[in-house]
């Protein structure tokens, strides 16, 4: 039996084993994937554990995604541009860590039907979740601004990952925004000026929900049309770490359907 798990503080909320349980059922892998509840001071004892004694794989959320890093015996491009890691994979003898994240956002805007191809993009925030989406992103093609509250820290961002460029004052609209933003997790909506939207963008929230995020209700009414909220980025992201993992990628589109209707 392939042993994996998701680990996180806290993790309860976590969807990763019925996203990998229907993944393994679909391409007839035999699975056992649990969800488990690490805190900081568990973290290495609960690592040590689990690959000594035949873990394979690990998917890895809020708090560790930076500490598990010591672990790691080879951190791929993905990883080392997010500053992040939440996959594990074993290759040979070693651990490689990756970054699933800004992979899995991108699959879904081309599920979607986005064409990223010299894309207008704009992403709203520099933290974390924008930093795991850049360089994907601009690797598809994309012409990617950064906006935030903060000048200087989307002036980092763009420093340290060498790619995207500030958002500048315009009067012409986007083709993509996307909400990277915490901020999301908020009721209140987002104060956005009408000129980066048009009926033609497509709005995207990297967060998820059973009813249109603040954000995707604030593009809605500037006349946006198109928008997604981020369940379908959890399942892409998912898959990529399954690929690591067994070497295929999963169909998502069943999966994600199933989450909808959850």
């Amino acid at each position: 039996m392939n042993r994996l798990c998701v680990i996180g503080d806290p993790i309860a909320h976590s969807l990763s084993p019925i996203i990998h349980a229907d993944f393994a059922q679909q391409l007839g892998i035999e699975i056992e994937y649990t969800k488990e509840h690490v805190t900081a001071k568990q973290l290495d004892a609960f690592l040590q554990a689990f690959f000594s004694q035949g873990g394979i794989g690990l998917n890895v959320t809020v708090p560790h995604k930076q500490a598990v890093w010591d672990w790691c015996g080879t951190l791929t491009e993905r990883a080392q541009a997010a500053g992040a890691v939440n996959t594990l994979y074993r290759d040979r003898d070693q651990l490689v860590g990756d970054n699933t994240d800004g992979a899995g956002l991108v699959d879904d805007l081309l599920r979607l039907g986005v064409n990223l191809t010299d894309a207008r993009v704009l992403m709203l925030g520099a933290g974390g979740a924008a930093r795991g989406a850049l360089l994907p992103l601009v690797q598809a093609g994309a012409q990617v601004s950064i906006h935030n509250r903060t000048q200087a820290r989307a002036e980092r961002l763009i420093e340290d990952l060498q790619a995207g460029r500030l958002c500048q004052p315009q009067d012409e609209a986007f083709d993509v925004v996307i909400s990277a933003s915490s901020a999301g997790l908020s009721d209140a909506a987002p104060s956005l000026p009408a000129a980066w939207f048009s009926r033609e963008t497509f709005a995207y929230d990297m967060i998820y929900g059973s009813k249109p995020t603040p954000f995707i209700q604030a593009a809605q009414t500037m006349g946006v049309e198109h928008h997604a909220d981020g369940l379908g980025m959890l399942v892409a992201q998912a898959a990529r770490a399954f690929q690591r993992w067994f070497g295929e990628l999963p169909d998502t589109a069943p999966v994600y359907q199933a989450l909808r209707r959850r």
